[in-house]
């Protein structure tokens, strides 16, 4: 594995992070109690499919160089290096590491969610089936599964709250709450917390 092939590596992993960067900045967030920069990165979800086809192609010309027969210079030229040690930065297997997380962070929106605890053994009390409201609330800054899992696991902390769909494809939250203990304002500030933002909301009827 020659400088270019690890020059083409690290490009392949700064590639792989940017494209699930989205995703990854509501995790950091979470750890470090920082919620409101949730969604700085969502502007790049759109370029997402091309910065993946980037990273393929990178990492590509990375295997084809490693694995591609040298010829008789490059092999004069290994030969003169014999006693030199060989590092493991020069070794297909960690190109082979490489590869595998740059995978891993491509696909980190499909499994962002594990990172969100939510609180489904909350158990509401409800005396009446009029005191149940149910809000479609629109939401700025989704992208992903994590988003939607972010965003689920403060609604569930909420007292009042019985149910939740959030979908990032949709940008929206439907929330079925008891209106004599909580309320629109408490549950939009609780989203917002978040760092997406909530543009508007309308209640659903029957």
């Amino acid at each position: 594995m020659n400088k270019s092939s690890k020059s083409l590596a690290g490009a392949s992993i700064l590639a792989a992070i940017t494209a699930s960067i989205c995703c990854i900045t509501p995790v950091l967030a979470l750890l470090a109690s920082i919620t409101g920069i949730a969604s700085v990165f969502s502007w790049l979800e759109p370029f997402r499919p091309y910065i993946i086809g980037i990273t393929a192609i990178i990492l590509g010309v990375a295997w084809y160089k490693a694995l591609k027969p040298k010829d008789y210079a490059e092999c004069a030229c290994e030969d003169e290096k014999a006693g030199k040690k060989k590092t493991f930065i020069n070794t297909k297997a960690f190109l082979s590491i490489i590869t595998l997380l740059a995978v891993l962070l491509m696909a980190f929106p499909y499994y962002s969610k594990i990172f969100f605890a939510e609180q489904k053994s909350k158990e509401v009390v409800i005396v009446d089936k009029k005191d149940i409201e149910k809000v479609k609330f629109n939401i700025e800054g989704m992208t992903c599964q994590g988003c939607e899992a972010h965003i689920n696991s403060e609604l569930s902390k909420l007292t009042g709250v019985i149910d939740y769909k959030t979908s990032s494809k949709e940008g929206t939250s439907i929330v079925s709450f008891d209106k004599f203990k909580t309320n629109v304002d408490t549950i939009t500030k609780a989203i917002n917390a978040t760092g997406y933002k909530v543009s508007n909301y309308s209640i659903i009827k029957g």
